[in-house]
């Protein structure tokens, strides 16, 4: 068999344009506003299980404020050092509950030094703000901004996201082939993606139309390749 390129890394970036609303159209309003700035909210803390979108979302803003010319950061369980130089106007932490104590002060910092230049700080978990194995005073203060639950999207709306993935590579997507990977795939939407980008490609390389066959032989290679 032909060598399968299942490390593809996705050709579109995280926007919100192309984030999946599903139950969160009020979370994804506020993010907007808050933005455009037309929201005086300057904290956001979402939560959400392991491929629920958080990062996709934390990403999708610093992406945004970029693109209006305005400096913006992200990063994942660390807190980045250079927020004061750089004058960010958005700063994006992700995965909260990992940061070790040195970082969780750091974090108490930012947050006081955000709120007084006016900056949007926003900050991802897997747990709510009550429940989340943090300092008390940081813990209290992701909890005095906005905080949201991002949820997870129905096999429906998966199904709908992958389509319009698939439409956007160019390829129609069978509603047998969406069927199979959300009732054998792993669950969350990027791993999903990530198999579909596998099949379009492994598809084009054998100049056949996806189908459930060819879906089984990327799945079972992914396996093999474990």
């Amino acid at each position: 068999m032909s060598q399968l390129l299942l490390d593809i890394v996705p050709e579109s970036q995280p926007t919100l344009d192309n984030f999946v609303v599903g139950r969160n159209l009020e979370l994804l309003s506020a993010l907007r506003h808050a933005l455009a700035g037309s929201s005086s909210e300057r904290c956001f803390y979402v939560w959400g299980e392991t491929g629920s979108g958080k990062s996709h979302l934390l990403q999708a803003c610093v992406r945004a404020t970029q693109d209006m010319q305005h400096s913006a950061i992200y990063a994942r369980g660390s807190v980045p050092p250079q927020f004061m130089e750089m004058g960010a106007a958005v700063v994006a932490v992700d995965d909260v509950e990992t940061l070790d104590d040195a970082a969780q002060i750091e974090l108490f910092n930012l947050y006081n030094q955000m709120r007084d230049s006016g900056a949007v700080l926003l900050v991802s978990g897997r747990e709510s703000s009550l429940h989340l194995k943090l300092r008390d005073d940081l813990r209290t203060r992701l909890g005095w901004g906005l905080v949201y639950q991002v949820h997870v999207l129905s096999d429906a709306e998966k199904a709908q996201a992958l389509m319009l993935h698939a439409h956007s590579r160019g390829f129609v997507l069978p509603p047998e082939v969406t069927q199979y990977l959300l009732r054998h795939g792993r669950r969350d939407l990027p791993s999903l993606m990530a198999v579909l980008d596998a099949l379009d490609a492994h598809s084009l390389r054998l100049h056949r139309a996806p189908s459930v066959p060819l879906l089984k032989e990327v799945m079972q290679h992914e396996l093999e390749l474990k």
